[in-house]
């Protein structure tokens, strides 16, 4: 399976990592998305505040915006798709493909597939068999359903099971450290497929998860979930460079895997091999939400507040986008099947970037046939 159809961190929203939200999962009455068309004209143009991006096979592009809902643009129609709820209930975390062309759509109140006509909400499955469903088939399509749950989601084309994650030594550690934990240390804060095929799991406190498709496999360091500055921000990245290095939410460190791991208390600990990053002196509180390899191989990492970097393996060089004098900082990045890398802002629009410069993507005006 493409790894693009993986790569949540480099999919979701950047702004709903951020957001708070109930979790709960309705199974029974699914939101049925409502539809409604503009043909495109001067006059229609997307959201400003658009976030998610996504390149469909047929070449529709996806747009999301947290408070209005999903925009699609053929190349010449923009059409919008609303939920029936109260606005700013509807909140993308990633959209994936299958192989069919149905698109599925990752938000705190559950999966919704989109066939080409209608949506419609996945039923979970939630029951111990579920937990025999780690498994990894070509096509499977990874979900984590908001921030609070323990655990993954897995859809095998027919089934969307809730596979939960091996009991962690560190659960009770967490647990007497933060008694009134309002948040679950096993929820998934991003997902990650690498070359290999492997399912990395970046969670809030407990560290990484990797799945190879028959085991399940952990490993921790502190300094990715505990700030210098005393914060706590999990792991909210996962790439895995050109060189076969994994990169963990910032560039202190890079990582390499080794074989022979090492089970402690009934989970696999993974044996891996940590070597210096890039010396950042001063910037050590830099943690990013998300990264993506441009076509030059660099890495591209996005710190909030703190903008774009550029990482290619010596130094981390910072720079922004630019509109007129102004600098913009993004709030996600997307690369799509093409290699296009995208770029999500908050009020200033969408845009493209080709290695060199950025530039503004606008809804062309078409002629109006209505």
């Amino acid at each position: 399976m493409n790894k693009l159809y993986l790569t949540i961190g480099m999919v979701f929203s950047i702004l709903t990592t951020f957001s708070s939200c109930n979790g709960k999962t309705n199974t029974h009455n699914p939101q049925i998305l409502i539809k409604q068309e503009f043909k495109s004209s001067k006059k229609t143009k997307l959201d400003s505040r658009a976030t998610v991006i996504f390149r469909d096979k047929k070449e529709n592009l996806w747009f999301m915006e947290k408070e209005k809902g999903v925009y699609r643009y053929d190349g010449e129609n923009l059409t919008l798709f609303t939920s029936n709820d109260a606005l700013g209930s509807y909140r993308i975390i990633s959209v994936q493909e299958d192989s069919l062309g149905n698109l599925y759509f990752d938000t705190p109140e559950g999966v919704f597939k989109y066939d080409g006509e209608k949506f419609s909400t996945l039923p979970i499955v939630e029951s111990k068999e579920s937990e025999d469903e780690w498994k990894a088939e070509p096509g499977d399509l990874w979900f984590r359903i908001g921030w609070d749950k323990n655990g993954p989601y897995r859809f095998d084309g027919e089934n969307l099971y809730h596979l939960k994650f091996p009991k962690n030594q560190m659960e009770d550690e967490f647990y007497e450290k933060y008694p009134n934990a309002s948040f679950n240390p096993y929820a998934i804060y991003s997902i990650y497929k690498d070359s290999k095929g492997n399912i990395w799991f970046g969670t809030s406190n407990l560290g990484v998860y990797l799945f190879d498709g028959n085991e399940i496999s952990w490993m921790y360091e502190n300094q990715w979930i505990e700030t210098p500055d005393g914060g706590n921000f999990g792991v909210r990245s996962i790439t895995e460079d050109q060189d076969g290095n994994y990169w963990i939410c910032n560039a202190n460190y890079k990582y390499t895997l080794l074989p022979n791991d090492q089970e402690v208390d009934g989970l696999k600990s993974i044996n891996y091999k940590r070597q210096i990053g890039i010396d950042i002196k001063g910037r050590e509180n830099l943690y990013f939400l998300s990264m993506e390899l441009d076509t030059n191989g660099d890495l591209l990492m996005f710190a909030n507040e703190d903008g774009l970097w550029r990482n290619n393996g010596k130094q981390l060089t910072q720079f922004f986008i630019k509109d007129a004098e102004r600098n913009i900082t993004p709030t996600s990045i997307y690369k799509d099947i093409q290699g296009v890398l995208w770029f999500g802002t908050d009020k200033h629009g969408i845009y493209k970037f080709n290695g060199n410069s950025f530039e503004k993507f606008k809804i062309k005006a078409a002629t109006n046939n209505m």
